[in-house]
């Protein structure tokens, strides 16, 4: 084939793993509220994975932060391994299954929390292991895999099967099954967070403005929600210690940082109800 050809192959492949997440929308649908009631009660969602599934669930972990304002324990990644499988391949680690529990233990897992394991092929030890011990330890669990069913699956809440078929490259789950992973992940935390009131219509109000890049977004937020020039914008960030959500109470309400504070915590941090309350 011509490279023409194989990057026409390879889109034409992508196509084929949007559709397949489209078809499990009901089964992200459960997900997601399970995790926005988790969350919501001050619990967690942890992601259990090997290799590209592993290093995809702490790639979607670490960017809530930034994204809504999460504390870095809300949402976890753990990939067989260890750290530093992360930038280097620990091919045999994913076999463990005690491992998977023993990373369960380890971060004291229990009623409040979601357990999401990430099997693209459907057998990977670690995950099996990890979901078998959140179940012992009373978690809602959910299962992704991108084939059908095998023996020896996890008794899970929640199963996703996005059906991406054989990879172009055989057996290369980076690829279909890969780019089906991140698109069920960034459903499932992108409307948990809506959900939870760190997003108002379109507009990521919880940011946080670790660098130019965010602090630009930040002040251009406050602008369009308080319909007030940059340098106003610029100002009332700053009296709001960086926090949007407050910044733009603040502006709209003509209040000062306390009590604009103490709204927003009347109102569970969400935005839209704080500015509808007395």
């Amino acid at each position: 084939m011509t490279t023409g050809q194989i990057v026409a192959l390879l889109a034409e492949q992508d196509a084929v793993a949007v559709a397949a997440v489209a078809r499990e929308a009901s089964n992200v649908t459960a997900a997601v509220e399970m995790v926005v009631d988790r969350l919501g009660a001050g619990g967690r969602l942890i992601y259990f994975g090997a290799g590209t599934s592993g290093r995809l669930g702490v790639l979607d972990a670490s960017e809530c932060p930034p994204t809504f304002r999460t504390e870095p324990w809300q949402v976890l990644g753990v990939i067989a391994g260890g750290d530093d499988a992360m930038f280097r391949a620990k091919e045999g680690a994913e076999d463990s299954l005690t491992d998977g529990a023993a990373q369960v233990d380890a971060r004291d897992v229990g009623p409040s929390d979601v357990v999401m394991g990430i099997a693209a092929g459907g057998t990977t030890p670690f995950v099996h292991g990890a979901l078998r011990r959140a179940i012992e330890r009373g978690a809602k669990t959910i299962f992704l895999s991108c084939v059908e069913s095998v023996p020896g699956e996890p008794p899970v809440d929640v199963v996703i099967r996005p059906i991406t078929g054989p990879e172009v490259l055989t057996g290369s789950t980076r690829l279909k099954a890969g780019t089906a992973t991140k698109l069920v992940l960034n459903q499932i935390t992108t409307t948990a967070m809506v959900r939870l009131g760190k997003c108002y219509e379109n507009l990521m109000v919880d940011v946080r403005a670790t660098n130019s890049k965010l602090l630009d977004r930040a002040v251009r937020i406050v602008q369009v929600l308080s319909g007030v020039g940059r340098g106003q914008a610029e100002a009332v960030l700053r009296e709001a210690g960086g926090q949007v959500k407050l910044a733009v109470l603040m502006q709209r309400r003509g209040l000062d940082r306390a009590p604009a504070e103490a709204n927003l915590a009347r109102s569970a941090g969400n935005l839209r109800l704080a500015l509808q309350s007395e």
